[in-house]
């Protein structure tokens, strides 16, 4: 039970890593937390980090869910010397579930940042590929593909994060594979709490005033009113 408890906490710290301050404080000099929306997430820091810091939060923010689901786990399930699983739970699905919603909850309220953090969705998503990487692949192709298209990252976030559990219940029930049913249910609370984290983004997107990330290099003048408004803001 304490190693338990040992691998819980260090998935949790290791999901508290605010990536996006990080690497807006370093590499640009600005506090991510006073622009766009203030999240501490993948979406805001492609909006106002520009690409490539995006890219690269969104890399470590999805290695903080991988390294705790996959290696953690891994880690856990070797030092146990007992039963670390409730009955009718497989140890390694458990545990790989188990570490994997610690650094998801660790990215949504971390400790290094106040406890507010990001929606969780590239975190969760290095969770999931931890788990199981076929249907998170597709997942993450969508994902590419929608903000490579339309430059909505809340909308390309909401869309992967619904296909992850049609995938595994398609996998399950549709081509034979053995797919553990806690990881399918587990797989619909995530995907059920991203949406709703998202609750805000779907309100502007029915609005037409959610903000696109500037992948190209060009911004329409209503992006670039709302960026200088941002930083007006920051500087009040």
């Amino acid at each position: 039970m304490i190693a338990l408890f040992t691998v819980l906490a260090i998935s949790y710290v290791l999901g508290s890593i605010p990536s996006s301050l990080w690497v807006g404080q370093i590499f640009h000099k600005m506090d991510i937390r006073n622009f766009g929306s203030g999240n501490l997430g993948t979406t805001n820091a492609f909006r106002n980090l520009g690409w490539k810091s995006g890219v690269s939060v969104l890399v470590l923010d999805f290695m903080k869910g991988f390294v705790a689901s996959y290696w953690v786990a891994m880690y856990a399930f070797e030092i146990s010397n007992g039963p670390i699983a409730p009955p009718g739970w497989e140890a390694d699905a458990f545990l790989k579930i188990t570490c994997g919603l610690f650094a998801v909850t660790g990215h949504m309220f971390p400790i290094f940042a106040n406890f507010k953090g990001g929606k969780g969705a590239a975190t969760a998503c290095g969770m999931l590929y931890g788990i199981e990487p076929i249907s998170i692949g597709i997942s993450s192709v969508i994902f590419i593909v929608i903000v490579l298209t339309t430059r909505y990252v809340s909308l390309a976030s909401m869309t992967a994060s619904f296909i992850y559990p049609v995938s595994l219940l398609v996998m399950r029930f549709g081509l034979g594979i053995n797919v553990d049913g806690s990881i399918i249910i587990f797989a619909i609370i995530i995907a059920a709490g991203i949406i709703y984290k998202h609750k805000s983004n779907i309100q502007r997107l029915m609005n037409g005033t959610e903000s696109r990330v500037n992948i190209y290099g060009n911004k329409n003048k209503s992006e670039e009113e709302s960026q200088e408004q941002d930083l007006e803001k920051a500087q009040v």
